[in-house]
């Protein structure tokens, strides 16, 4: 009796330990993916949410974490093209590809493949929607400044819907093309003044929302809720599908806070992005067969959260963010998952991999 008392304290224990574990569906199938990407976005980034805002932030909901090594196919650092081409193809690929492997071929994206299997599918950026991170889910391209060909396919990709800047590149163009006019013809309501809910939210329309000539203002040029209010948009409307839905958010400018060393832009880029962590998570908590992937393509900036320094002397009740370089590093990058097929992320594995694992989540191969 006293053994299978202790057998059952042991137990109990055991489940009180990992009560994350409840969370992980292991054998059920996702029917949405929602793949967040801060660009820039290493662990010194993430835990700037936990030190520059009052409450938790969503990053703690997460029952999974992994890491990513994301080395390209010419150099030791990967740039946002490749890094983000990895993830939505499954190569590895050369600095400033765009949906190509490393020969410059076509390879299909996760977006294009949901969107064979009857998904809906939304991009999402605070950067051009044209921009490396965004553009490696729907087009293919050797470059990616090649931004007026970029934008050029998206009147005819899978897209249902789309949120960013990047205007310019629609409109005013070297070849005086219209693609306003291209994306309406492909079946695109398009707003160019705000991010506004269209009065009959429909399957039976795309939409797309071009708010700035190229990227989208700081957060601390006023910028507001835009990124969280599109993810809350394109969730409310791509959710009607019953077949389920591809979803990529990118907090474009964390990276951009980086590349200029400004501590605070890195900061409130990254509160911004954790809010609309936020809402994917509360919808799939009610959706219950939802997987959020949160990660980034590389880090910038070799941010660092250091002790101040007060009078020659270390203030450990202060942190001073500081940086090493004014471009990207090589650190490993956390990956933080959270529903059915969450378990797949846990580990130590290479960008490409993440691909991967989406796909196996849904089942789509």
């Amino acid at each position: 009796m006293k053994s299978y008392l202790t057998l059952i304290l042991l137990a109990l224990l055991a489940i009180g330990c990992n009560s994350s574990s409840q969370h992980l569906p292991t054998n059920k199938k996702a029917k949405n993916v929602i793949l967040f990407i801060g660009d820039g976005m290493g662990l010194a980034q993430a835990s700037t949410a936990f030190y520059f805002q009052e409450k938790d932030p969503n990053f703690v909901r997460f029952p999974v974490i992994g890491l990513h090594q994301n080395k390209p196919t010419d150099d030791l650092i990967t740039d946002s093209a490749a890094g983000a081409t990895a993830f939505s193809t499954g190569y590895k690929t050369y600095n400033a590809a765009i949906g190509v492997d490393e020969d410059t071929t076509s390879r299909e994206t996760i977006l294009e493949i949901a969107a064979k299997q009857g998904k809906s599918t939304g991009v999402i950026a605070t950067s051009s929607i044209t921009h490396a991170t965004p553009a490696s889910f729907f087009a293919h391209t050797a470059h990616r400044g090649l931004e007026e060909d970029i934008a050029s396919q998206l009147p005819g990709s899978p897209v249902h819907f789309f949120a960013g800047g990047g205007l310019q590149f629609f409109t005013q163009r070297l070849d005086s093309a219209d693609y306003l006019d291209t994306l309406a013809a492909n079946g695109f309501v398009v707003n160019t003044q705000k991010l506004e809910r269209p009065g009959n939210l429909s399957l039976e329309h795309k939409y797309g929302y071009l708010l700035a000539p190229e990227g989208m203002p700081k957060m601390q040029e006023g910028r507001g809720d835009f990124l969280p209010q599109a993810t809350q948009l394109a969730l409310d409307y791509l959710s009607e599908d019953k077949d389920g839905f591809f979803l990529m958010v990118e907090g474009s400018q964390i990276d951009w806070g980086g590349h200029d060393n400004d501590a605070e832009y890195v900061i409130q880029e990254t509160l911004d992005f954790d809010k609309a962590i936020g809402v994917a998570l509360d919808f799939a908590e009610k959706n219950g067969n939802t997987l959020v992937v949160v990660t980034a393509d590389h880090e910038t900036g070799g941010m660092s959260l250091s002790a101040a320094e007060v009078r020659m002397q270390r203030d450990y009740q202060h942190i001073n963010p500081t940086f090493s370089t004014g471009g990207h590093s090589a650190s490993l990058i956390p990956v933080y998952a959270y529903g059915p097929g969450a378990e797949l992320f846990g580990g130590i594995y290479q960008n490409n991999d993440i691909f991967k694992k989406m796909v196996k989540a849904l089942h789509l191969k």
